[in-house]
């Protein structure tokens, strides 16, 4: 099976899924990463140009460690934009380049405009790349979405568990692949977001009776819905 997660900052599907996105890597799916902003303005000190260049370093060096392939679509920071034609072409060629079986990304209600921008861009050109005559490439089927966690679960009610107690020990080191983020957290922030995001994982799988686990929605949008798990 071919997975495309599609996340807007490098570290959030760390955060997100990747324990689920190292389970899928695990049992032999091919694992596309990308993120739709590259990150640039996530840092007080460290200058825009310099960061984008670290943050994509620090996200390939993630991915590597799960054997997961990880592009960008170079977007800006705090400039995602839904309606924008040029930013929908971008995430239509991501897609038909991956060629996806399944496709996760953020929820329609996460916490920031960049988050949900993504999550709109992402459903609009999921619908875009199936159409035969639009941009450039062959066209893929309409493929399922299934939605990631909003951060620390705020307004998120799980329809779909990952057990990820196998592989959250990985999902941290992916995590703490981005120095940028969090080194500035603990120094400056005095936050361990590595213990946040253990904590979420411990809670959805108190939901569900594992140890540690990821939790999802399915976009119930006809033609969809399909009746197979996709999920690991």
């Amino acid at each position: 099976m071919n997975v495309l997660a599609i996340g807007c900052h490098p570290d959030d599907i760390e955060v997100a899924c990747a324990g689920t996105m190292a389970k899928y890597a695990k049992r032999g799916d091919k694992v596309i990463v990308c993120h739709a902003a590259n990150g640039n303005l996530g840092h007080a000190i460290i200058q825009p140009d310099e960061l984008r260049a670290m943050r994509r370093e620090e996200a390939k060096n993630a991915g590597a460690l799960a054997g997961i392939e990880v592009i960008t679509a170079d977007i800006d920071d705090l400039t995602p934009e839904a309606a924008d034609p040029k930013q929908r072409e971008k995430i239509v060629d991501v897609i038909r380049y991956a060629k996806p079986d399944v496709i996760i990304t953020h929820s329609p209600n996460d916490y920031m405009p960049d988050h949900t921008a993504v999550s709109k861009l992402v459903f609009d050109a999921s619908f875009c790349a199936s159409v035969p005559h639009y941009g450039k490439g062959t066209e893929t089927k309409l493929t399922p979405i299934y939605y990631m966690d909003t951060l620390a679960g705020v307004n998120f009610q799980p329809t779909e568990y990952v057990d990820i107690s196998d592989t959250i020990d990985l999902k941290l080191e992916m995590l703490e692949c981005h120095v940028s983020q969090m080194k500035w957290m603990r120094d400056h922030d005095h936050i361990d977001f590595a213990d946040f995001v253990k904590t979420c994982a411990k809670f959805r799988g108190l939901q569900c009776g594992v140890p540690f686990a990821e939790a999802f929605t399915q976009c119930l949008a006809w033609p969809k819905i399909v009746t197979e798990r996709m999920l690991p």
